[in-house]
Order: C-alpha cells, then structure tokens, then sequence
C-alpha cells in the first residue's frame, strides 16, 4: 500500500563534458587546446573563451572526500585569474583544461586525493572532488513506490516488490553500463494477455494459442478467454515482466521496454495439458525466447515423459521459469520440481516463506525451492484469490499487502494478486535483464548468476535484481 512517508529513490545524473568526451591539451596548466564545434548550455551555445560565473549560486556543504568520486583528480577553480602562489603549487602537477576558470588536477603518486585538495587550498585555490553521479532510474509510473499509488477499489497500492528485490539498483547499474532496461525475448505461458491494455502498449511481441488437443491459432487474447474465473492471470504475470515502464501510467514492468514479451496462451478453462505445454515450449524456442516463464502447475510426478523432454530441450537455450505451488503441503509442483527449472517460491510482507508457498516434501521429495520472490502476504482477508488450490484457504486470502499488477481491462486494468504466479515472472523479468545485459552468457551461466546472486534473508535465497545484474556485466 502507499506509505507517504517513503522517499522515493533520487539518483542524480550529471554530464560532464557531454561534447567530444576528452579535453584536448598538452596535460599542462594552459594547454592550448580548443573545443572542436560547441555545446549546448542552457540554450546558449558556448565555446572557447566564455567564463563561467557562481555569483548566485547557493550555498554548499564542505565537500565530501567519502563520497563516490573520480580517484586521483581534484577539481580546482580559478575564477579570478592565478596568483603566483597558485601557480607555484600547479607548477609541479598535471592538469586539465575542463572550461574556462575550472580545471582538472591530476593527483601525484603517493599522495591522497583530499591530502592534495588540501594543498592546494593553502595555495588560495578553491578545490572540491570530481564526484560521480549514477543515471537517473526512478520510473514515473504512479504504482512505482513514492509516485502516489494505483486505485484499487477504495485504496491505492503501490509495487513495494520492486523495491525489495531492488530493482531500481539493477537499472541503475544497466544505465551506468550505457545499456537500456529492455530486456531479451520473454515468453508467458499462461492465460493468454490482454493484448490492448495501455500499459502493455508496445511491449508485446504476436502470441498463439495452443489448445488441449494440440490445435493452434494465432493470437493469445485473454479478454476473449472462455474461463472468467482466470481472466486477468496472464496480463497480470506480463504485467510484473514487462508493464510499459516510465509512460506516467499504471505501474512499471522489470523490464522497461521494447517488443519483447511473447504471449502464448496455454492456460484454458480446464487447465493446460501436455500437448500445449510442451507445443509452447518448442514454439518458444523456435521464436528466440531466452526466457520462459510458467505460472502454472500440478502437484506430485505424473511421468509426464514427453513434457520433461520439451523441457530439456528448451532449457539448452532459454532460462525456465515456474511458480512452485500455493499449497504448503504438497512439495514443489510440477514442472518447477523439474530440475531444468528454477522452482520459485513466495514470501510474504516480511520477507519470510509465505503461508501459502510450495515447500520441499510431498510428491517433490527433497527438491527445494531455487529462490524466492515477493508474492504477497496473504491471511488477513475473507477474499480467496482465484489462482490459488483449494486447500488451506484460510491463509491464501487477498490483503492490502499483495502484489500490484495488471488485469483485463474488463476486470479494472489493475488489481492486487498473491501466489508463486507472481513471484515468478519477477525472478523472469530479472533473467532477461541479465541476458540483455551480457547476450554472450549462455542460459546455464544466466541461471547459475541469478541463482548464485541472490542474497539469504531468514533462511531464504531472496531474488536480488541489481546484484543479478551486476553479476551478468562481470
């Protein structure tokens, strides 16, 4: 729900130098060298020979020599011209022409950055480090944490999730390595996707449909889907992979944007069977998707031979991903209990295992769960959710501290959900951010960073989206 009281993230983003990208000079104080053309400042344009002047300019904090910086560089402003001490002390010391009035001094050998500042200062020159800045990755989606909320019913939520498993820290890091947030080719396999829905506007890639008995059509509409009561499921699971992001609409995808998110609906009124599981599989692969996400599932080991076939294949080359299961007593479903897949599970508001989460027993055995993802909290509403089993009902309830995402629009665009369904296409949208990031991992080096980067919170292995990212530009 949206607290008032949370700040939202605010990361600065400077352009320095923003034409040429490296000042021409001898490495001396008055190097000589000159711009090539002109910038843009403020709508003047500015070359050689202008001054730059702070007659105005707010006052500043001391600055500080801890703060992330360029090392070995000291900024250094001589706005009213050199005094002989000055020039003494840049006598022996390399520097840079950044603008006319600033330049760049490089930091001897041995001697710290602040420790030069300092000098240089005795020297009646004004000195500050040359900080850095990360870009801007703070979405003005109105369901993103601190932009106001979503309505929903008589409240307004917000995507607390995205927080917790700090994507904005994997955007962040993307941006900063001078890449987009779009991730690769996701593929859904689910219900079927609202295909008009404003806030999957341009992010959807053209679906197909494959029925029980191993028909396929073109299209994956979920509006027109024959079961009212899964209506909204797969526009919600798209929805957290890949809500247009930064639109100033709805909330905000992992994935920010491109037509990347491939719908194929599955999921009909009696479930989805073998025969469209496993055509979606191939289909999938045959169409690119590096990632695959299923937010379905059945409890125990059937021997489903032919599906754990199609699934060896498609894991050669895409990142599977399945929900584990909403019932805490049956093991891992199938097939997140497949060991080609990451099982994911759910935590609730606390980032503990929520109630209603797949466990290691039952049919699954030992198999334990890969990872763990918000997926609601549950228990403290008389609603059952309709993508939940029909045991233990008195935990898998609707509560303000669910998930926001999609719906179809003829269920209100947006809504709030619990389940492993919807922890699991957040561990999805991750995986394709990585693999945007690094196209030249394979899918096992994917999984195993995605895996191997998530952080222990009470006994859990909890998705950490900039650590995942971060791991995949290494």
């Amino acid at each position: 729900m949206t607290n008032p009281s949370k700040a939202a993230l605010l990361v600065g983003a400077l352009l320095l130098a923003g034409c040429g990208g490296v000042i021409p000079g001898d490495g001396r104080t008055g190097g000589g060298g000159t711009h090539s053309g002109a910038c843009q400042i403020g709508g003047q344009a500015v070359s050689g020979g202008g001054t730059v002047s702070t007659r105005g300019a707010s006052p500043t904090a001391a600055p500080d020599w801890q703060a992330p910086r360029v090392a070995g560089q000291v900024l250094v402003e001589d706005a009213g011209g050199l005094s002989a001490q000055a020039l003494r002390a840049l006598s022996t010391v390399q520097t840079l022409r950044l603008e006319p009035g600033v330049l760049i001094a490089l930091t001897p050998s041995g001697e710290g950055d602040a420790a030069f500042a300092s000098r240089l200062g005795a020297a009646g020159l004004r000195t500050q480090p040359n900080f850095l800045y990360q870009p801007l990755a703070v979405p003005n989606d109105p369901g993103y944490p601190g932009n106001g909320g979503v309505p929903v019913g008589t409240g307004r939520y917000d995507q607390d999730y995205l927080v917790r498993i700090r994507a904005p820290g994997a955007w962040a890091a993307l941006a900063a390595a001078g890449q987009d947030n779009a991730g690769v080719v996701t593929a859904v396999l689910d219900t079927g996707v609202d295909a008009g829905h404003p806030d999957l506007a341009g992010r959807l890639l053209p679906g197909c449909s494959f029925g029980a008995r191993g028909e396929v059509s073109e299209g994956a509409s979920e509006v027109s889907a024959d079961s009212p009561q899964d209506r909204g499921h797969g526009t919600g699971v798209a929805g957290l992979i890949g809500a247009a992001t930064n639109n100033a609409l709805g909330v905000a995808g992992v994935t920010w944007q491109g037509r990347n998110v491939l719908p194929l609906k599955v999921l009909a009124d009696d479930g989805a069977s073998t025969a469209s599981i496993r055509a979606a599989l191939n289909h999938a692969v045959g169409r690119g998707a590096k990632v695959i996400n299923m937010s379905l599932g059945a409890p125990g080991d059937f021997g489903d031979q032919l599906l754990k076939e199609a699934l060896t294949r498609a894991a050669r080359s895409a990142v599977l991903v399945a929900a584990a299961g909403n019932t805490s007593s049956q093991g891992i479903y199938f097939p997140a209990s497949d060991p080609n897949v990451i099982a994911v599970g759910a935590v609730g508001r606390a980032d503990s295992l929520a109630c209603y989460s797949a466990r290691p027993g039952g049919a699954s055995g030992s198999r334990q769960l890969d990872i763990v993802a918000p997926g609601g909290n549950g228990g403290t509403s008389a609603t059952v959710t309709n993508d939940v089993g029909p045991n233990e009902a008195r935990c898998r309830v609707t509560s303000e501290y669910d998930v926001l995402t999609l719906t179809a629009r003829d269920r209100g665009s947006y809504t709030l959900r619990l389940g492993t369904s919807e922890a699991a296409p957040l561990v999805s949208g991750v995986a394709s951010l990585m693999w945007a990031a690094n196209p030249g991992l394979s899918a096992a080096q994917v999984k195993a960073r995605l895996l191997g980067s998530s952080r222990t919170v009470n006994g859990l292995k909890l998705l950490d989206a900039e650590a995942a990212v971060k791991a995949a530009l290494r």
